[in-house]
Order: C-alpha cells, then sequence, then structure tokens
C-alpha cells in the first residue's frame, strides 16, 4: 500500500465539489438548505470518501498530525494515534465500508465521530498541525458513561471500552442467543468450534483485526485428566517479572511468565471433571488463534488493598520479528512487526500518555498536538501487526 498525496490545489477543488453535490443533493430531497455548513455531515463524508478512492488507494497525507487535548485526554489521543496508524482499520474508516457490513440499521453514531478525526490526521496536505477530537470524545462518554468527567483514565481500559462500542455498531450478525455446542475430543476441533460460535454473534473489521483466543489448560494432579477452555482476547495482558533496580526484562520474559504453569490448590481449583471434586491441579495459558493486530498490554500498575502502585522496570521488546510461535498450538514461527507503542510516564496520579507510531521515514513521536521524529521507551501498550504464519488457519 502506497501513499499518495495529492496537491493542495486538487484537494481543494474536490472539497468544493463534495459539498456542491450535496448541498444539490440535499436541495432536492427538501434535506439540506442553501446556507447551511455541510461540511462536517454524514452525507459530505460519504462522498469524500467515495471520491478518495482512485485505483483502491486513499489518498493520503503524512499523518503526522497531532490531537488537541481538550482536558486530561491524553490518554484518548495517544491510543487514537495507535489506531490512525494500524492502517488496515484506518483505510476501512475512511473509505466508509462499514456503512455496508453493518447489520443493524442504527447509525454508527461512534464509528463516523471516530473515522472524522481519522479524515482529519490523514487528509491530504490539509494544513491543520492538529486535529480537535472533542465531537468524538463526547459522544464516546454517552456510550460509555465510566469515562464522564475530567479525571485522567487508563489508555488500555479505554483502548477496551472503545474496540468493544465500535465493534457493537458494525457487527455484521444479529443479536441472537446462544447455540448448543457439541465438544469434540480434539483440541483444535473444540477450539475451532468455540471460535465459530464466537462469530455468530460477533463478526465486525474489529474482530478481523483484533481478536485471537486464548487456550487454558487444567491439569488434574489426582486422575492426570487434562480439560481445556478457550476464550476471546483483544489484548494480552502481560505480568512484568520483578527486578533488580537497574536490570531491564525482555518482552520474552514477560511472556514466559504468562504462559507458566500456575499450581492451583484444591480450594482455588475448579472442579475435575473426571474426578467431580475439586482437586490440586495446574493450568496453563497459551495462545491458540493468533490475531492480524497483536496488542500487548504491559501490566505496570498494580492494586493492593489501600492503593495503586506502578511498576518502572524497563521492558525491552523487538520491533521487528518478534516470534510469539513457542506460545501457540504447534511450535513454528509466527512473526510480529512493532508498528505503535502508548507510553506512559509519571507515576499513577501524576502521569501522561503519548504514542511513538511507525511511519515510512522512521519513528515518529505524538505528545498531544506535538509531533516530532523521537522515540520513547517508557512503553504501556505495543501493537504488533502479523508478518508471517506458517500455522493454518480453518
Amino acid at each position: 500500500h502506497a501513499d499518495v498525496v495529492m496537491p493542495r490545489a486538487e484537494s481543494t477543488a474536490m472539497d468544493n465539489s463534495c459539498q456542491a453535490l450535496c448541498r444539490t443533493l440535499g436541495t432536492q430531497n427538501g434535506l439540506q438548505p442553501e446556507n447551511v455548513d455541510i461540511s462536517q455531515s454524514v452525507l459530505y463524508t460519504s462522498i469524500m470518501g467515495l471520491l478518495l478512492v482512485t485505483d483502491n488507494k486513499l489518498q493520503l497525507g503524512n499523518g503526522q498530525v497531532g490531537l488537541r487535548n481538550i482536558g486530561n485526554i491524553c490518554f484518548l489521543n495517544a491510543i487514537v494515534q495507535c489506531l490512525s496508524h494500524t492502517r488496515s482499520l484506518r483505510d476501512y474508516c475512511l473509505m466508509r465500508t462499514y456503512l455496508q457490513d453493518k447489520h443493524s440499521n442504527q447509525e454508527p453514531v461512534l464509528m463516523n465521530e471516530f473515522s472524522k478525526v481519522l479524515a482529519g490526521l490523514w487528509e491530504c496536505d490539509g494544513g491543520e498541525t492538529t486535529v480537535n477530537p472533542g465531537k468524538f470524545y463526547h459522544v464516546f462518554k454517552e456510550s460509555v458513561p465510566y469515562f464522564s468527567g475530567y479525571s485522567q483514565q487508563d489508555a488500555q481500559e479505554f483502548l477496551r471500552f472503545l474496540l468493544d462500542r465500535l465493534h457493537t455498531e458494525i457487527n455484521r450478525r444479529p443479536s441472537k442467543p446462544f447455540k448448543s455446542l457439541i465438544v469434540s475430543s480434539r483440541i483444535s476441533e473444540e477450539a475451532f468450534a468455540m471460535w465459530q460460535r464466537h462469530l455468530d454473534r460477533d463478526d465486525s473489521k474489529i474482530v478481523d483485526l483484533f481478536s485471537g483466543q486464548l487456550r487454558s489448560s487444567l491439569h488434574c494432579s489426582v486422575c492426570s485428566h487434562y480439560s481445556n477452555t478457550f476464550d476471546v482476547f483483544c489484548d494480552l495482558s502481560l505480568p512484568i517479572p520483578k527486578s533488580d533496580i537497574g536490570r531491564t526484562v525482555t518482552l520474552r520474559e514477560c511472556l514466559d511468565l504468562f504462559s507458566q504453569e500456575e499450581k492451583l490448590d484444591q480450594e482455588n481449583s475448579p472442579m475435575c471433571e473426571r474426578c467431580n471434586r475439586r482437586t490440586e491441579s495446574t493450568k496453563r495459558l497459551t495462545i491458540q488463534r493468533f490475531p492480524r493486530i497483536l496488542v500487548i498490554h504491559l501490566n505496570r500498575f498494580a492494586m493492593s488493598r489501600y492503593s495503586i502502585s506502578k511498576s518502572t522496570v524497563p521492558v525491552s521488546f523487538p520491533l521487528n520479528g518478534l516470534d510469539l510461535g513457542p506460545f501457540g498450538p504447534v511450535d513454528c514461527p509466527v512473526l510480529y512487526d512493532l508498528y505503535a507503542v502508548c507510553n506512559h510516564s509519571g507515576t499513577v496520579n501524576m502521569g501522561h500518555y503519548t504514542a511513538a507510531c511507525r511511519e515510512e521515514e522512521g519513528w515518529c513521536y505524538y505528545n498531544d498536538s506535538w509531533c516530532v521524529q523521537f522515540f520513547s521507551n517508557q512503553a504501556y501498550v505495543l501493537f504488533y501487526e502479523l508478518k508471517s504464519c506458517n500455522i493454518t488457519r480453518k
């Protein structure tokens, strides 16, 4: 995919043509008075989306535009910049393909506003240095009241809520009850059946890109019976190993700790299917299905009874060729390349989020409205894109 920069004069002419067409259509149908500014209307953005498509290539700027901080929303700005550089999602939004995909007749209000923000960030030579995400954030807070107010929020929580709400609006499937499931004795068939069951209710571009499947394997220490459960995930939340002051841990160490076999005593263990009672057992997590976009959350914040603390242990991670094969169903290479990082600096109560995103010419650092060539190592959420995978996906 190559970014094609449109000359400013051509962009302005297209914009004027789009507005003229919108006014004509609106006037003919009694929808739009002549003196109304239609530059932010759904009709305008829909037609602009069509005009931006030439030979299946979007006419894009360089995307190096900041987001205005309208009051403690650095968590939103950093995550939106990372999602803006998720090319498959960006193009899907700018081309407004979701309007044809979605099953519901309801207007995808949040998706529309999110797409407008992305359009502002990637406008061809738009001349803007910052985009105001205020309308988008207002609509998001109406959808998720938990984020109301102007207090600092957690970037990873925001990402999860945002992807969930966007998925709900553009879901290709109608809402329907779960079907009964016939469990196969073969692990791969059982996992596939569970995945298909999920897609029967939840199937969207968000699922296409971000959803993977975890396998939780339970081994009874009494009868040696193995049982498996499968859960869908949109990010991997990894623990950070304790480390001596000054020592950097690796992302591989975090993954090893995540998938490490855990001993469960009789009191905390689930019922053994064969023994029909609680027994001592071991539990291990592995990845059954790899997502196209792998989001890794480095779990830096720990809650105790009275407070929240932050781990400041430095974590090193590969920019290219992260191999998750050893954590999957078959030990063969599954390679990911890093394209965006959400960073957190400061403390629990006085923190700040920024983003670093991969561009054609290198890494670009986004600090709200500030955009420079720089890379930060205070990683909190990592965004990887699948490069190659030798595991056959049904």
